[in-house]
């Protein structure tokens, strides 16, 4: 097992999301953006300034993309929407499951294409999630499901060179990698496994994968953020102060920082006693070569 590193980094921001997720980053403007899906909330935070803006959302969001300097894509509950940057305006562009009341979005990322992957989940927990879920493909509207029977989808990032995806059911924790057209984003081989967490310790969670190729992992329930070689050993352990590390993204001016979100979701008053900065956004304090997420392509 490798020794796992104690927290050096620093807060960005300290408040209690219920289940952080999402989490991006616009060079152009400075800005850091996530959800709070089970409030219903999106959370932007300039780095430069320092300031924090919480806009309230009518559905549960999970994913955002740049379109352009105007607009931004939203992955929701119901589907895509555009949201205008200045008002906050949302429109509903391209529905996916939408009216399936049971359903909700969780992780996803664009592939450097500007295709657009996200997976669904269920709301509530049990048994009856075992897989309920799908990933989907989404590029200038078209949806094409890619991968169905997800129970919890996440860990979706993509190698620079976008020939090869990464996705993880969080209830298996078998880490998948496929080949896939670096011209649509979409599978062009079967998966295969790469990384095989059964029986370790903590979900894999949330990814972004390095300039070098390598992978970035959150992983839930033991807060902390592993770090992935190419052949899929994790090579570095890094401690949160929070159990449920959710998501990382890079962000700064030369992607050499990298953010985490985390969540207090289903956590007792008791639970908080123990664990008060669940739900804080965090800045690891390690360096990175990262990328930034491309934009998508509506």
């Amino acid at each position: 097992m490798v020794e796992l590193q104690p927290f050096a980094g620093s807060t960005l921001d300290a408040f209690n999301t219920y289940h952080g997720e999402g989490p991006t980053y616009d060079p152009a403007t400075d800005t850091a953006w996530w959800f709070s899906i089970g409030n219903r909330e999106l959370h932007e935070l300039n780095l430069s300034t320092g300031r924090k803006t919480k806009h309230d959302l009518p559905f549960m969001a999970s994913v955002l993309a740049k379109i352009d300097g105007e607009r931004q894509i939203i992955a929701s509950e119901h589907g895509l929407h555009v949201r205008t940057i200045a008002t906050g305006a949302l429109e509903l562009v391209t529905p996916i499951e939408n009216g399936v009341e049971h359903m909700r979005s969780n992780d996803g990322r664009c592939h450097p294409s500007g295709a657009l992957w996200f997976g669904t989940m269920t709301k509530s927990g049990g048994e009856h999630r075992k897989g309920a879920g799908t990933i989907y493909h989404v590029l200038h509207g078209k949806v094409t499901p890619i991968f169905p029977s997800i129970s919890i989808p996440n860990g979706i990032c993509f190698s620079p060179d976008g020939a090869t995806a990464y996705y993880v059911d969080t209830m298996e924790n078998l880490y998948m990698k496929v080949s896939v057209d670096p011209a649509t984003g979409l599978p062009t081989g079967k998966p295969e496994i790469f990384h095989d967490g059964r029986g370790e310790d903590g979900g894999i969670d949330g990814s972004v994968c390095a300039a070098d190729g390598t992978i970035w992992n959150a992983r839930w329930g033991v807060g902390e953020v592993h770090h992935y070689d190419l052949a899929g050993n994790i090579v570095a352990r890094y401690k949160l102060p929070p159990k449920q590390a959710t998501c990382p993204a890079f962000i700064g001016r030369n992607a050499d920082r990298l953010l985490v979100t985390t969540a207090g979701e289903d956590l007792t008053h008791e639970d908080l006693k123990a664990d008060p900065q669940a739900g804080y956004i965090y800045e690891l304090g390690v360096p990175v070569k990262g990328v930034f997420d491309a934009a998508y392509k509506i």
